[in-house]
């Protein structure tokens, strides 16, 4: 099923918030025992599912499940997303210690691709799952700072980090699709830094061969202002982009195919965790009212929402969503 075909089946844009984090609500539980106990994580998603109906869901977001089968160090705070404390690679010799791991054995990259089994069970709606982008994985592992460094005076070192990274996501993005995946989103905020010409260098190729390699739907997710990066975006073959609320979509929607999705973008913070429901609704309703000529457009966040997300926002959200008709 490609993303046109699912938005076919309803007579509205389709409602997807990225909202795997505030679920721990409903199961009284934290950040951290998700992202290790896959029972547990299945449970809050299926809870999310019965509560808000949306038309499709993800698992939680997180950007350091391939980094911590790596090897590389994570900080794995109770009620926050866990993070990498510092690269472990600085010259192309590092790589060499992990070539010859398998990432599929790690123990959190178990509890995920277990997570999706369950929900390919159990959950009847389509099923998304994330990967990192490899401009990000190689940026964890390098250094954000060195990274950026580093695409001007050592391109080797990146483009040697770069295929690792390609190679290693497109393993994990396979185990996803055989769970039960049917959406794979490649997550890629750090490639925000990049200029066009090297986003598409460092990023859009790369991106572009993962693509190639999965059967299922394929998003890339990236942070930030993205607008300048569209046209390189679209060139990876993915048929959604979700973008967060710095670009505006009615602009951004008249420079991309119409076989490619727009996702996005009410704001998770200013918006659905600080607003109240009726400012939810109506920034939901007006964002609904300037897409209403663009039939690529789905309606989500411009990223997972924080954990403490009023679940009457969610709901406000929803219900402004699925009212809404073209």
């Amino acid at each position: 099923m490609t993303l046109r075909e699912l938005s076919r089946t309803v007579d509205r844009p389709l409602v997807v918030p990225l909202m795997g984090y505030p679920g721990v609500q409903l199961t009284k539980s934290s950040i951290k025992q998700n992202g290790f106990n896959w029972g547990l994580h299945f449970w809050t998603i299926y809870e999310l599912v019965k509560k808000f109906e949306p038309d499709a869901i993800f698992f939680m977001m997180d950007l350091s499940v391939e980094a911590n089968a790596l090897g590389l160090p994570v900080r794995f705070p109770l009620h926050e997303s866990p993070s990498v404390e510092y690269p472990l690679v600085k010259k192309l010799d590092d790589l060499n210690q992990f070539l010859s791991l398998d990432i599929l054995k790690d123990g959190r990259v178990t509890a995920f691709i277990e997570t999706m089994k369950l929900m390919k069970k159990t959950i009847d709606i389509p099923k998304g799952g994330y990967v990192i982008g490899p401009f990000t994985l190689a940026g964890l592992m390098l250094g954000a700072n060195d990274i950026a460094i580093a695409t001007l005076d050592d391109k080797e070192l990146v483009f040697k980090v770069l295929e690792f990274c390609t190679t290693t996501i497109i393993h994990y993005a396979k185990a996803l699709v055989e769970a039960g995946a049917d959406i794979i989103a490649i997550l890629e905020p750090t490639a925000v830094i990049l200029s066009p010409a090297a986003f598409w260098e460092f990023s859009g190729q790369f991106v572009k061969e993962i693509i190639k390699e999965i059967s299922v739907i394929p998003i890339l997710h990236v942070c930030g202002g993205a607008s300048n990066l569209l046209d390189k975006m679209v060139l990876t073959g993915a048929e959604g982009l979700s973008l967060d609320s710095l670009v505006d979509f009615p602009t951004a929607a008249q420079k991309i195919p119409e076989d490619v999705f727009l996702i996005g973008n009410i704001d998770p913070v200013r918006v659905m965790r600080n607003g109240s429901p009726e400012e939810v609704k109506r920034k939901t309703l007006e964002l609904l009212e300037k897409m209403r000529p663009y039939s690529n457009f789905i309606l989500s966040t411009g990223c997972d929402l924080p954990p403490e997300t009023p679940l009457e926002n969610i709901a406000a959200f929803m219900e402004a969503g699925k009212s809404y008709r073209r």
